[in-house]
């Protein structure tokens, strides 16, 4: 889930958050993963950085889904993605959501290409070639995957965190892919940035809960900032 760049390596912390698989259900394991890849994009914009890591089948898929210019196409068999009724009438989890790109893809519309070619199309696309909103909330195989959790999380302006990483979630900024108007989002607190430079590197022994106690406590209260704003109700909401 937090793979480095070492490619076949793993650090020994991250087992003892295994040794009971009771417990390890109760840990955010998906804001860790986030928080992880988020750290891993902000390094891999550095000078001489050649290697990333982190759930990056995250960030395809997240591309894949918006993009239209990078999106391929998909062949026609796909993997079911409801749940499936075994011959003892139990019921199996759906497929993952990504599993939709687990078909045939084919290229005929977009790009496979060179990392220039695909900055160039990042920089020239329009804005009818974002897809804001790929999610069919009202599908009842998009609501199957949120119905362990609370869809309100997904708009928590929060901190995310793993052992040294701190990593703001900001749902403020991107308010349109909620469905919401989106206003001029305020000035990023700079403070924050400060945290680029803690790491695990040489700190053998620190007790993270203690050094940012400040910051477990704003994801304590997570419920409590889950960013509200009118619905887009007409196309000048969008632009």
């Amino acid at each position: 889930m937090c793979p480095d760049s070492s490619g076949n390596l793993i650090p020994l912390l991250y087992l003892t958050k295994l040794e009971d698989i009771v417990e390890a259900r109760n840990y955010s394991w998906g804001s860790a993963v986030l928080a992880f890849l988020y750290r891993e994009l902000c390094n891999a914009t550095n000078k001489g950085k050649a290697a990333i890591g982190g759930a990056l089948q995250l960030l395809q898929i997240w591309a894949w889904s918006r993009i239209i210019p990078l999106c391929p196409g998909l062949g026609a068999e796909r993997v079911y993605m409801g749940q499936v009724q075994t011959d003892n009438n139990r019921l199996l989890p759906a497929a993952p959501y990504g599993a939709t790109w687990n078909c045939e893809h084919t290229f005929t519309r977009t790009v496979r290409t060179t990392v220039r070619v695909i900055r160039d199309i990042l920089d020239e696309m329009q804005s009818d070639q974002f897809i804001w909103q790929p999610y069919d909330l009202d599908s009842d195989v998009i609501m199957a995957y949120a119905a362990d959790f609370n869809p309100q999380l997904w708009r928590s302006s929060c901190p995310l965190i793993f052992y040294a990483i701190v990593e703001m979630h900001r749902p403020e900024r991107v308010l349109r892919q909620f469905g919401m108007r989106q206003n001029i989002p305020e000035a990023i607190d700079t403070r924050d940035m400060s945290l680029h430079q803690i790491s695990r590197k040489n700190r053998t022994g620190t007790d993270w809960n203690l050094q940012h106690i400040q910051y477990i406590s704003r994801w304590q209260r997570r419920y409590d900032t889950v960013v509200q704003r009118p619905p887009i109700s007409n196309r000048r909401d969008t632009e």
